[in-house]
């Protein structure tokens, strides 16, 4: 893994700065959003699914001091970033999802978050640098990155899922009868357009009635123009780290 290959990337403002690949698959918006909806507190366990070069874990840790972070990523290239990026703060787990090791299934966690492939290839068209691929392409089950999830959680714990709005049933549906208290946060480009991501909350026991939330927008007006047009909330939370509230 040469210098020259890599980009060292600022993210909330310049409070955090990330080594990404130049080319492959490289860390946006919806990492930081995610990382902005999760209600930790200090001193909590918070585990990544396929964190990639740590975006959302991160993102947390710069927002919320002294949590215990934990990040698993299958790629090799990119679970080593992360622990570059982590500098110590964070505990990078090389293994597939489906294949945990057993010192990682015997721990519990406050917070579990993931942001799966959206693209499942049987309609669509595979990138073709193959790490970039793995990072796009659902070649785990989107049900089978639920269902980790949710059995990593300590009870009460809170799992955050950002994906595709037209997987949203699919999210539901993979959810084990133990996880209640389900929210879901639509994110919208501009109002009054259809919402093209959610965020799904759950939490471990849960009893509370299930909520749908008003959506999120991303940007002020209704086309794009020059310059920066996000809503306040959301310039605050890609810019500073500020907590997003669903």
């Amino acid at each position: 893994m040469s210098m020259p290959n890599l980009t060292r990337d600022a993210f909330l403002g310049g409070l955090l700065h990330l080594w990404q690949p130049r080319d492959g698959y490289r860390a946006g918006v919806d990492p930081v959003l995610l990382a902005a909806t999760i209600p930790a507190v200090s001193g909590q366990r918070v585990l990544e699914l396929g964190c990639g070069v740590g975006a959302a874990v991160l993102c947390l840790g710069a927002r919320v001091p002294d949590l215990v972070l934990t990040g698993v990523e299958r790629e090799r290239q990119y679970a080593e970033l992360a622990a570059r990026n982590g500098a110590g703060q964070l505990e990078v787990v090389q293994a597939d999802l489906a294949e945990l090791p057993l010192t990682l299934r015997q721990r519990q966690f406050d917070h579990v978050l993931a942001n799966p492939p959206y693209w499942r290839r049987e309609a669509s068209v595979s990138a073709r640098n193959p790490v970039k691929e793995a990072a796009l392409g659902e070649q785990t089950a989107l049900a089978l990155w639920i269902q980790v999830a949710a059995k990593r959680l300590a009870p009460k714990g809170y799992m955050h899922v950002i994906h595709r709005a037209e997987r949203l049933p699919d999210l539901l549906s993979a959810l084990p009868s133990d996880m209640g208290s389900i929210e879901v946060l639509p994110i919208a480009a501009r109002a009054g357009r259809s919402a093209e991501r959610v965020i799904m909350r759950a939490r471990k026991s849960g009893r509370a009635d299930f909520r749908l939330n008003a959506p999120l927008v991303l940007h002020r007006g209704d086309h794009h123009v020059d310059g920066d047009q996000y809503n306040p909330e959301v310039g605050k939370a890609l810019r500073s780290g500020a907590a997003l509230r669903f």
